[in-house]
């Protein structure tokens, strides 16, 4: 925009000129656009978790609808509460009230986390869309660590030793997540144990990231604050495992030795956000206290999630795309670069571009690796096998036999978007 004699000067902060919207939000915005205009798009972008928020969840948010009041900017007493034994129950990791601050979604404490401890930013690429502008806006120094496809694109102890051995008492916050968004894979106990053990010798400040711990697709979740409990903050949340995205609910949950950066994000939460919506928070205690109809719920999650998963794996496998099966979430981490000679033959270079002929020539969305911090020769994408009505997914998965390994036929009929988006993009490949 230029400024006019009649038009104010814009002067924007500089950690802000230059970045775009969130990739994912950009992507499912830009979808409903086509859709709206009578394209048929399929939906592989935003990682919304297909299935209804539970009954039981929903319930209470009914009967909470009248709650008004402020409340304490940490968070709903009940709530942290609900918090802290949750991560008892699950983990063995002994957390008291006091240990838990809710926020509007862990996106927000993310950020002010990051706003309030003075450090480096280091995170694995790839990596989550949002870490590393929002360290940028705050102005922080990322450090980009990488992964290989080989590890299934998993932090390896000596690569993160050889970090931070050269000023091992440089303050730096390392963001792990896992089930990891883009990839779906997720960290072997004993590799979060070697993990656990480089960030205690270098007293990094560890933000596990396990909004995806319950959609883990065996249902074999570990948090790595077993192995570092003093120095891990375990954040979660009810977006993914929950279907509760739009309710915007987060938690992080702290060890007493790092109660005074708590202390720190409650003040700046307290002159931001001021507290978590009311009914979401009451709620929320539902959630996270569980109980056999959540566990049956989580168990046809990831039962659906399973099959779609490898349906999606194999079949672009097979196509001489490189991908490997996921463990858990609802990602793939695709790689085009089998192909590259004829994308190349057809101008396609970059993975962008390869993304947009994509949507242009199938109607499937997808996001390109760049935006997980891929360079952009890599031909790779994530794409979030979502796109279909999970509720009805789930009410027919509860009439098969829980031992029973969901079949194609079963996803092809409630999964039909996905299905028919994979093929659309095997045959892509195919025509190249």
């Amino acid at each position: 925009m230029k400024n006019t004699p009649n038009s104010p000067t814009i002067n924007l902060n500089l950690n802000v000129r230059g970045l775009k919207p969130s990739a994912t939000l950009a992507i499912n915005e830009r979808s409903a656009e086509m859709i709206a205009a009578g394209k048929q798009v399929y939906k592989l972008g935003l990682g919304q978790s297909p299935f209804p928020v539970p009954e039981q969840v929903v319930q209470a948010l009914r009967e909470n609808a009248h709650q008004k009041d402020y409340l304490p900017v940490r968070g709903l007493h009940a709530l942290q509460e609900a918090v802290a034994r949750y991560h008892q129950d699950k983990h063995g990791i002994q957390r008291i009230s006091n240990d838990v601050l809710i926020g509007p979604g862990s996106k927000e404490l993310m950020f002010l986390v990051q706003l309030v401890y003075y450090g480096d930013l280091v995170i694995p690429a790839p990596s989550w869309v949002s870490y590393a502008p929002q360290a940028k806006i705050i102005g922080r120094q990322v450090r980009w660590v990488p992964t290989l496809s080989e590890d299934n694109w998993l932090l390896h102890p000596d690569v993160l030793e050889e970090l931070c051995s050269d000023d091992s008492e440089r303050p730096r916050l390392l963001i792990l997540n896992y089930p990891n968004n883009p990839t779906g894979h997720t960290y072997p106990k004993d590799h979060l144990e070697a993990l656990a053990k480089v960030a205690r010798d270098h007293k990094i400040v560890l933000l596990s990231d396990e909004i995806y711990g319950e959609i883990h697709h065996e249902g074999k979740h570990t948090s790595i604050a077993e192995f570092y409990p003093e120095g891990t903050i375990i954040s979660s949340g009810l977006s993914k495992w929950c279907g509760a995205g739009g309710w915007r609910l987060g938690s992080f949950t702290f060890p007493k030795d790092l109660r005074w950066l708590l202390d720190a994000m409650a003040v700046a939460a307290s002159e931001t956000f001021t507290a978590t919506s009311a009914p979401i928070q009451y709620a929320a205690v539902r959630a996270f206290q569980g109980g056999p109809e959540i566990e049956d719920y989580l168990v046809h999650c990831r039962r659906i999630l399973r099959a779609l998963g490898r349906f999606c794996w194999k079949k672009m496998f097979t196509a001489g795309i490189t991908v490997k099966k996921p463990d858990g979430a609802f990602y793939l981490f695709a790689s085009f670069t089998p192909f590259k000679d004829k994308l190349q033959r057809c101008g396609i270079t970059t993975n962008k571009q390869l993304c947009e002929s994509l949507l242009q020539d199938t109607g499937v969305a997808v996001l390109p690796g760049s935006s997980f911090g891929r360079p952009d020769y890599t031909f790779s994408m994530r794409l979030a096998y979502v796109d279909f009505d999970g509720g009805k997914a789930l009410e027919a998965a509860r009439k098969i036999p829980i031992e029973q390994e969901l079949e194609e036929s079963f996803l092809r009929q409630y999964c039909a978007n996905v299905t028919t988006a994979i093929d659309r993009i095997c045959a892509w490949a195919g025509s190249l």
